[in-house]
This record gives C-alpha cells, sequence and structure tokens, in this order.
C-alpha cells in the first residue's frame, strides 16, 4: 500500500475510533510514520470464522479493539435481525483479560441500538456460564468474550446461536458478509443505557446443574489440588465441590485470582511447558488425589497423577477416555462422540458398550450438534459431559465427573492410572502424541500443508500408509476442511492448521494390541519408539 492511501486509511480509522486508549497508540503511529507497524494493522482485516474472533489487542482492523468489536456486534445483529429474531434476547459473557468487559458492553449496547433485547453476565465468569445461559435463559444468540488459553495481548469475541452451541458454516459467513456491510461506525446506534445486567440467579441455576453430573450417593473422597491458571474458575468450581460434597480443593494461591497479564506462565495453557509446575509443587507438599487445572476461561479442564515419584499431566485423550468409562461404568446411554484429532479409543469403548458413536470435524461447534449426544470429548483438554445443560466444553462439570471417579477408585484402593492399565488391556494400548509448530509467518504453515500435498509420505516410522485423504474434498461423514489423514499399519496421524493460534498441529496414534497387563511397560516403549519416529519423518516430509 502506498504511504498516502496507508495514513490516509489510518487516519479514517483513527477519526471514528472510540477508544482513547487505541487512538492514542494509533496517532503515535501515524505521527512517528511507522509504515511497516501500520501496514501489519492495515493490510487486511480480523477475520470472523466459525472461532468468531481471535487476535493481538491493538488499534487497526487487523487487531481487536473496540472498533472491530462494534462493527462485528453489529454484522450478528443485523444477522439475527434476518433470521427473524426482531425482539430476541442476546446475552453476554466475558472473562477477566484487558478490555473483555467494555467490549462485552459495547456488544450490549449495539444489541440494544438495533431493538434486540441484551443481558449481560454481572462478573467475570467460565465460559460454559455463557453457554448454559443462552438455553436456560431462552436467547436467540450469546456472545463470550474471551481469548481462552491464548497469551495475554490476546482477546477475542465466540459467537453462540439459540442452540446453545457455536456458530458453524453458512452462519458464520453470513455474519461475516453483515459485518463488512457495516460502511461507518457512525451508522451503528450505540446507546449508553437499555440492557440488563443480571445477577447470580444464572449462576445459581448452573450451579444446580452441575449436580446432575453426579450418581447420587457416590464417593466423594478424592482430595485435590486446583489451579485456575489465573483465570475465571477459582469461584464457580469451589462452588460446584462444596455443593457436591468433595472435599475442599487446596488452591494454586500464586494463580488462583484473575490476572489478565498472567505472570506466573509463558502461556496461560495447561498444555504448555512449565504451565503446571506451581500445581505439581503444591502437590508435592499435599499429597493429594488428583491435580486439577482449568485455563483461564475455565471451558478445558487438565489432570494430573502421581506415577511412581512424582506427578504428570494425562493427556486429552487419556481423560477423555476415563470420563468415557466412567460414564459406561454408570450405565449411561446415547452417543458418545470426538473430533477426528482424538483418540481412536473413545470410539472402542463405545462399540464394546453398544453405544451409537460419531466422529466430527475438529471444534465443540461440531461435537456438540451430534444427535443424541451423551458425550463429546477432543484432545485439547475439553469435555462436554452435561449436553443437556451446556452443548460446549465445560471444564467445571469434568473436573467434577473425574474427581468423583477418582473418589471410587480410591474406595478400591485404585487410581486412574489403574483404570488406564485396564482399558488398554482390553482395547489395545492407545498412545497418543502431537507435533506442534508455532510460527510468525502464516504462510510456513501453507507451505508446509502444500507441500505434503504435492509430495505425500508413503510410509512414516517404518509404517506403510494405507490410506491418504486430503479433508478438503470432505468424505462421506465429514464436511470439507483443511486437513490431511494419514491411516498407516497400526497407526493415525491428521494435520491441519489450528483455527485459534498461529500452529500447524499434528496429531498422532498408535495403537498396540495388550495380551495382558504385563506387557503393558514393554508396549509402552515400543509406542513410544514409534512415535518419536513418526515425528520426525512428518516433520522431514512437511518440511518443519
Amino acid at each position: 500500500m502506498e504511504d498516502d492511501a496507508l495514513i490516509a486509511q489510518a487516519q479514517a480509522w483513527l477519526a471514528e475510533d472510540p477508544d482513547p486508549d487505541t487512538r492514542e497508540e494509533l496517532a503515535r503511529l501515524i505521527d512517528d510514520g511507522n509504515h511497516a507497524e501500520l501496514t501489519a494493522r492495515f493490510a487486511g482485516t480480523l477475520q470472523f470464522g466459525t472461532a468468531g474472533l481471535r487476535g493481538e489487542l491493538g488499534a487497526g482492523p487487523l487487531r481487536m479493539n473496540r472498533s472491530v468489536v462494534i462493527r462485528a456486534a453489529a454484522g450478528l445483529a443485523a444477522h439475527l435481525k434476518k433470521q427473524g429474531h426482531d425482539n430476541g434476547l442476546v446475552v453476554i459473557g466475558y472473562d477477566a483479560r484487558h478490555k473483555s468487559h467494555t467490549f462485552a458492553e459495547d456488544t450490549a449496547a449495539v444489541m440494544t441500538g438495533a431493538g434486540l433485547r441484551a443481558a449481560v453476565l454481572p462478573r467475570p465468569l467460565p465460559t460454559p456460564v455463557l453457554a448454559f445461559a443462552i438455553r436456560h435463559l431462552g436467547a436467540v444468540a450469546g456472545v463470550e468474550v474471551t481469548a481462552s488459553h491464548n497469551p495475554p495481548r490476546d482477546n477475542g469475541y465466540k459467537v453462540y446461536l439459540g442452540d446453545g452451541s457455536q456458530i458453524v458454516p453458512p452462519a458464520d459467513a453470513e455474519i461475516a458478509a453483515e459485518i463488512d456491510a457495516v460502511a461507518s461506525l457512525t451508522t451503528v446506534p450505540r446507546p449508553t443505557t437499555g440492557w440488563d445486567t443480571l445477577d447470580d440467579t444464572v449462576l445459581d441455576a448452573y450451579l444446580a446443574r452441575t449436580d446432575a453430573v453426579l450418581s447420587k450417593g457416590s464417593p466423594r473422597t478424592a482430595r485435590t489440588v486446583y489451579t485456575a491458571m489465573h483465570g475465571v474458575g477459582k469461584d464457580v468450581l469451589l462452588a460446584a465441590f462444596a455443593r457436591a460434597g468433595f472435599p475442599t480443593p487446596d488452591l494454586v494461591t500464586e494463580q488462583a485470582d484473575p490476572d489478565p497479564d498472567f505472570p506466573t506462565v509463558a502461556f496461560p495453557n495447561p498444555e504448555e511447558p512449565g504451565a503446571m509446575d506451581l500445581a505439581f509443587a503444591k502437590a508435592r507438599e499435599t499429597n493429594p488425589d488428583l491435580v486439577i487445572a482449568n485455563d483461564p476461561d475455565a471451558d478445558r479442564c487438565a489432570a494430573a497423577v502421581k506415577d511412581g515419584g512424582d506427578w504428570r499431566m494425562l493427556r486429552g485423550d487419556e481423560v477423555g477416555a476415563l470420563l468415557a468409562a466412567h460414564l459406561v461404568r454408570r450405565g449411561a446411554t446415547g452417543t458418545f462422540a470426538e473430533s477426528i484429532v482424538s483418540s481412536s479409543l473413545l470410539g472402542r469403548i463405545a462399540e464394546k458398550a453398544g453405544l451409537p458413536y460419531e466422529e466430527t470435524l475438529t471444534g465443540f461447534k461440531w461435537i456438540a450438534r451430534v444427535d443424541g449426544l451423551r458425550y463429546g470429548y477432543e484432545e485439547a483438554l475439553g469435555y462436554c459431559v452435561d449436553p443437556d445443560g451446556v452443548r460446549d466444553k465445560d471444564g467445571i462439570t469434568a473436573a467434577l465427573l473425574l474427581t468423583e471417579l477418582a473418589s471410587g477408585l480410591k474406595a478400591e484402593n485404585r487410581t486412574l492410572l489403574d483404570l488406564l492399565d485396564d482399558l488398554a488391556v482390553e482395547h489395545g494400548l492407545h498412545a497418543t502424541d502431537q507435533l506442534s509448530v508455532r510460527v510468525k509467518d502464516l504462510s510456513l504453515i501453507a507451505a508446509a500443508m502444500r507441500r505434503l500435498r504435492e509430495q505425500p509420505p508413503t510410509g512414516l516410522a517404518g509404517l506403510r500408509i494405507t490410506r491418504t485423504e486430503d479433508l478438503t474434498e470432505g468424505t462421506d461423514r465429514l464436511p470439507p476442511t483443511d486437513g490431511l489423514r494419514y491411516t498407516l499399519d497400526g497407526a493415525r496421524v491428521v494435520v491441519r492448521p489450528s483455527g485459534t493460534e498461529p500452529k500447524l498441529k499434528c496429531y498422532l496414534e498408535v495403537v498396540i494390541p495388550v495380551a495382558a497387563k504385563a506387557d503393558l511397560p514393554e508396549a509402552r516403549t515400543r509406542a513410544t519408539a514409534l512415535l518419536t519416529a513418526i515425528k520426525r519423518d512428518l516433520s522431514e516430509a512437511a518440511g518443519i
């Protein structure tokens, strides 16, 4: 873009910007003639997709800011009105990140100005409370202002429709078109009053619903250490645990309260190296039965157990299988579902129990839409254990159910690891791992996907690839998505760009038959070697 055109575009944006913080930031960039930074912010617009919006805070159309949020809210409002929801209710939640409350109030103002009704949750609360509130209140849509487990500089805008699940095509494209049609912020009415700020009645109803995930009279003795990862989960989780009658969790106090700067972690994601270090230190002090972690908006649940002499994180696939086995043992009926990047063990468990099983594209926006869903999970620490209450992943109810399972096993003098061993003997050892590459230049991800398509590998780790699927073409069960799936002799690999972060993600699984528990150590050694070799060969094939 030519300098004059770039400056003119930035000045036009500045003239409409309602936020003094980003106005000051943008004015400084213009005054300094910082062409490179202005180009980075004005070379396009933050794209609204099936994950809504997510990006770095800052001025300009390629950043998260009030101008972008107001346009997004206006587009959503226009879409809802075209769907006939002229006086419909939109409920809005938010986390504790920088600008989250402001973005929530801007959204409420836009909805009110458009003739819709708006209600804002009373304070920063877990995302599953918002997902619950949509159906509980009979809303036509919901918005959650959150960037989940992204770095502190980010924020985001997640949109749900009236069924309580996140948007999927074609609604995302229709809303995006309405956003693009907003010519100027001056055309968007934004009254200063007229919406409701809810009290704790909705939260109380959510907490009452959490009781439903547990079995009456089940053991409630497992002791836990809990970290909220500087997010909004602590108060709601403690209230849910108290209602259930579990021992009060020992808190990781350094991470217990909301802090948008996430000072103790590089990335506020329990999966990231080092994020659980303080929780493990607390566990070494208190020797609990289980460590529980939520991500900052508390829709994900991580767990760690004592393995030998120290603590280790359970993989999302391990927790997914444990919760499935627990539900089967309790006599659950309905469909078990997971995304294509999660372990195939869930399908084996469902088949053995005579339960329906479905595989979906990545994300709970797809899992939550499975007909007759009883339980759904995704390897990235997301679990839906009460789909009638929350049609999304829910880190609070998942923590309750997992602690109930640990309590029942404790009463039998067993652990979660013992149950994982049983599942491996019954269904084969399903070992999973991930190759995840974070980039600054998104073109590197596109180049890796192109290389894999143009020069597809014929084998990985000495295992022959028996089937290659380019998921952009869709399958008889799945709509199109940008991804590749390889089926190997005794293994499976899925490669896809992340939908929420600048990452290429490769999901690996090997399955090793196990005749008896005594064979497990050798099977695990073999599985680890295979996963390491697959990662090496896949990295070379993708050029990453």
